[in-house]
């Protein structure tokens, strides 16, 4: 089965890879075997292959990247009932132990036991089949590509961050950062009710990107706008409702404060390699509330609705597409895009 693999810390080669036909591809009585159409390229992926780890997750043996995919049901375990061959599904990654507390809860996505797709030691999907629960998998409608489909694991991100946030009606926002998790955080923000999306970057073609997504969404370039300035001008003096950190910088997350109201919410978003600062004195003197999100959870059928219903159009942020031969060329052209510091 020839897969992606990643070697260790920047080596990655498209090679059989024997070693995945190992118990967990077998297929359950609820599970579905699935050949892959589309996987996108996460920065999560892009980071294991420049780094090789990311804070704890760190890979120490060859692991196949990529996790956000959709494909064919190609196969059904023999107690399946909402899916069938030749289903269009996009898949959650994330397969939580169902009897852990913080399942019970409702908080899978922090389980401690959870499995992840390309996050050490378990292996993602750039290979052409994979094996996966019918509970975390979702068909599509007919009027959402495959290249659609594989979005939906990244606005997923977006959409727990504006649950997260408590997103009312006519609020205004900032999303630091306009790569593709900070764009389909400024296009559920907008969902959710934001009037207005304020969207930093220091990249020109990545705010020419957000720009083009909505009227609703204002782009500013933070190396000759200020943005506190932007926003004290349209909000006159008040501050924006809800901040999104989407960068994953520590330069930007010491900043997350002054362009925010007093009672705003600020949203930590952006994964932190290393350890980050903010100051907590601007934090209270605002009264702000500070939420955190990992990965997303019960998020999954809400966006494949949006995307099928026009309420989110992630169709502008699919920019380049390559053929699965072409993997390792593409990810060298991932890793190569400039990142905010």
């Amino acid at each position: 089965m020839k897969s992606l693999v990643l070697e260790k810390k920047d080596e990655i080669n498209l090679r059989d890879f024997p070693a995945i036909d190992r118990e967990e591809e077998v297929l359950g009585p609820r599970d579905l075997r699935i050949k892959l159409h589309t996987v996108g390229i996460c920065g999560s992926d892009v980071h294991y292959y420049t780094h090789g780890r990311i804070g704890p997750f760190v890979v120490n043996e060859p692991m196949i990247l990529g996790h956000e995919a959709a494909g064919t049901v190609i196969e059904t375990g023999s107690a399946v009932t909402t899916l069938k061959v030749g289903d269009r599904v996009c898949m959650e990654p994330g397969i939580p132990d169902p009897n852990s507390r913080a399942t019970q809860l409702g908080m899978y996505n922090i389980d401690p036991a959870v499995r992840f797709w390309a996050t050490p030691p378990v292996h993602g999907i750039l290979r052409p089949t994979c094996v996966h629960p019918e509970a975390f998998t979702f068909k599509l409608p007919d009027n959402v590509s495959f290249g659609e489909a594989a979005m939906v694991e990244p606005l997923a991100v977006g959409v727990h961050a504006a649950t997260k946030a408590r997103v009312k009606p006519g609020d205004n926002a900032v999303v630091m950062g306009a790569g593709p998790i900070g764009l389909v955080t400024a296009l559920a923000a907008l969902a959710a009710g934001c009037a207005r999306v304020y969207v930093t970057d220091l990249a020109e073609q990545k705010l020419e990107i957000a720009r083009s997504l909505s009227p609703a969404i204002t782009p500013v370039h933070v190396t000759s706008e200020n943005l506190v300035d932007v926003v004290s001008r349209d909000t006159d003096g008040w501050g924006v409702d809800i901040v999104f950190e989407a960068t994953g910088s520590p330069h930007a997350a010491r900043t997350v404060f002054e362009p925010l109201c007093p009672g705003g919410c600020v949203v930590m978003i952006g994964g932190q390699p290393d350890p980050i600062q903010y100051d907590a004195g601007a934090a209270m003197i605002r009264e702000a509330r500070v939420e955190n999100i990992f990965r997303y959870a019960h998020v999954f059928p809400r966006c494949v609705g949006m995307l099928s219903t026009g309420a989110i159009d992630v169709k502008p942020l699919i920019t380049r597409t390559f053929e699965f031969k072409d993997s390792v060329h593409a990810f060298d052209i991932a890793a190569s895009a400039p990142r905010q510091t």
